[in-house]
C-alpha cells in the first residue's frame, strides 16, 4: 500500500545492514538538531512572525515555510548523488569526491567569512525561499552527501533487485527519507527554541543570546567531511 509513497524498503536488505548504520543515522540527528538551534537557519524569523501578527499561528506558520525551504534545498543536493550511485563500479570515487567537496567548502567558510549578498535581497516575507537559499549558500544540505552515501552503501541489494532501476529507487528512496529526517530534527529543534522565546523569554533573550557559529559551522562542515573521508579509505583497505 505505501510502495508508492515509500521506495526505501524496495531493493534494500535492511537484516544485512552494518552495525556503523545506527551511528549515521545518530550523525543525521544530531545535524538536524544542530541546523535548528542555529539561529542562521531562522527560527528567530519564526519568533518575529508569530510576534508581529501577535499570534502562535503565523509562527508555525514560518516555521513550516522554513523546513519547506530546506527540505528542498536537501533534496537538490542529495538526488543528483542518488542517480550517481546507479553507476556502481564508481560508487567509492563518488563517495571520496563527496567527502573532499565538503571538507573544501568547509575550508573556503572558514576563509571568507562574508556572507553572499543574494540571501540579503530576499524579502523577509519568502521565508520558504530564503531557507532554500540558506541552506544551499552555508553547505547546510551538503553536509549530509556523506551521511547519505554511507547509509546507501549500509544496505546491500538483493541478487534479484541488482538492476539499475532498483538501486535508482533505492537510492532515491533513501535520498527522501534522509531529507525527511533531517527536516524533521531540524523543525523541532528550532520550533522548540522559537515557541519558547515567543511564549516565555521574548525578543530580550535573542538579543543577549545571539551568538556566531560561522567558524563552528565551517569546522563542522570540514568534520563530517574528514570522518568521511578517513572511513571510506579505511574500508578500501
Amino acid at each position: 500500500m505505501f510502495d508508492g509513497l515509500l521506495l526505501l524498503p524496495v531493493g534494500l536488505d535492511w537484516g544485512h545492514a552494518s552495525p556503523a548504520v545506527g551511528w549515521l543515522w545518530l550523525a543525521l540527528v544530531a545535524s538536524g538538531l544542530y541546523h535548528g538551534v542555529n539561529p542562521g537557519m531562522g527560527w528567530p524569523l519564526a519568533v518575529s512572525a508569530g510576534l508581529m501578527d501577535k499570534s502562535p499561528r503565523a509562527l508555525f506558520g514560518a516555521l513550516w515555510a522554513l523546513s519547506a525551504g530546506h527540505l528542498l534545498a536537501t533534496l537538490l543536493v542529495l538526488l543528483p548523488f542518488a542517480f550517481l550511485l546507479v553507476l556502481a563500479a564508481w560508487q567509492r570515487p563518488i563517495q571520496l569526491v563527496a567527502s573532499l567537496v565538503v571538507i573544501g567548502f568547509g575550508v573556503y567558510q572558514l576563509i571568507a567569512r562574508r556572507h553572499p549578498r543574494a540571501l540579503a535581497r530576499i524579502p523577509p516575507t519568502q521565508l520558504a525561499l530564503w531557507s532554500f537559499a540558506v541552506a544551499i549558500a552555508h553547505g547546510a544540505a551538503l553536509m549530509l552527501v556523506p551521511i547519505y552515501l554511507g547509509l546507501c552503501q549500509a544496505f546491500e541489494l538483493d541478487a534479484g533487485h541488482e538492476a539499475a532501476g532498483a538501486l535508482m529507487q533505492a537510492s532515491l528512496g533513501m535520498a527522501v527519507l534522509v531529507s525527511l529526517v533531517h527536516v524533521t530534527a531540524m523543525v523541532g529543534a528550532g520550533g522548540c527554541l522559537a515557541w519558547l522565546v515567543y511564549r516565555y523569554l521574548g525578543l530580550k533573550f535573542v538579543s543577549r543570546s545571539w551568538f556566531n557559529l560561522d567558524a563552528v559551522w565551517a569546522s563542522s562542515l570540514v568534520l563530517v567531511g574528514a570522518v568521511a573521508l578517513a572511513f571510506n579509505l579505511a574500508s578500501w583497505r
